[in-house]
C-alpha cells in the first residue's frame, strides 16, 4: 500500500526543507525566463522563517518527506496574500497544488476573530507559466493586474473574492 499526501501547517522545524524544495521547484522557472537571480532562488533562511512567523504556512507530506508548500498573509485591508506556491516536481500533475490552494484559502476563511475580515484572495506568476495561470484559473481566480519587470518578466496578478 502506497503512502498518501497529509497536509498540515508548517513550523520553524520545516523551514530547511521548505527552502531545499523551493530552490528546487523554480529551477524551471528561472530556466524560462532566463533567470537565476528570481528571489525564490535567492531567499535565505532567516526571510523564509520570518514569512513563516509573518503569515501562515501550509506543508505536505509524504510520509516524512517535505513535498509541497505554500505560504500567505493578510494585510490590514483583507486580502490574503498568497506566495510560493511549489510542488516537488515528481508530485506535479496530481492535484497536490490545487489541494494546497484549497487548504490555505480555507485557513484563511475560517479565522476566528481577526482583525479585518478576509475580503479577497491574491497571488501571482509569471506571464510565461502556463501551469500555475491554468491551476488558478481553474480555481476562480481572475486576472487584475500586470506589471513588467524587465524585458523577459511581467508579473500576472490574479484575485477572487473570499
Amino acid at each position: 500500500m502506497g503512502l498518501s499526501v497529509t497536509i498540515s501547517a508548517a513550523d520553524a522545524r520545516d523551514a530547511e526543507h521548505i527552502l531545499k524544495l523551493q530552490y528546487l521547484c523554480y529551477q524551471s522557472e528561472a530556466e524560462l525566463y532566463g533567470d537565476w537571480s528570481i528571489e525564490p532562488l535567492t531567499q535565505s533562511l532567516d526571510a523564509l522563517r520570518a514569512e513563516l512567523e509573518e503569515g501562515h504556512g501550509l506543508v505536505a507530506r509524504l510520509g516524512d518527506e517535505v513535498v509541497a508548500s505554500v505560504r500567505a498573509r493578510v494585510d490590514e485591508d483583507g486580502t490574503v496574500r498568497i506566495a510560493k506556491l511549489i510542488v516537488h516536481p515528481r508530485m506535479r500533475r496530481h492535484g497536490l497544488g490545487g489541494r494546497l490552494l484549497d487548504a490555505i484559502e480555507r485557513h484563511f476563511a475560517a479565522v476566528p476573530g481577526a482583525a479585518s475580515p478576509v475580503k479577497r484572495f491574491q497571488l501571482f506568476t509569471g506571464h510565461r507559466s502556463e501551469v500555475n495561470l491554468r491551476l488558478y484559473r481553474s480555481k476562480g481566480y481572475a486576472q487584475v493586474a500586470t506589471r513588467e519587470l524587465g524585458p523577459k518578466l511581467t508579473l500576472v496578478t490574479l484575485e477572487k473574492a473570499a
